[in-house]
């Protein structure tokens, strides 16, 4: 006989949580279109990689190179900084 416990978990159990990381700001340093991503010279004058997949409220082709954005920082033992969440800051002048 074997005792087995069952744990309950709300929403989707064989999805992990959605990342989330430190939130900070920068401006788009370059985008490779081809390839559907880019790189966020951030606040402390890091590189950090994006994918077209962590934008958010806009659209991957209309993101320029300078543009200012918000977003978080995931750190990857692997693979290196991730921002996820990013965000176009919409400067006023």
């Amino acid at each position: 006989m074997t005792d087995t416990k069952a744990t309950k978990r709300t929403g989707k159990p064989a999805r992990p949580d959605p990342p989330a990381g430190r939130p900070t700001t920068g401006r788009i340093a370059r985008i490779v279109r081809g390839h559907g991503h880019g790189f966020i010279r951030a606040a402390d004058g890091r590189e950090v990689f994006f994918h077209r997949a962590d934008v958010q409220g806009a659209k991957f082709n209309d993101l320029a190179v300078g543009a200012v954005v918000a977003f978080e920082v995931i750190e990857d033992q692997f693979s290196g900084p991730r921002a996820a969440h990013v965000h176009l800051k919409i400067s006023r002048r």
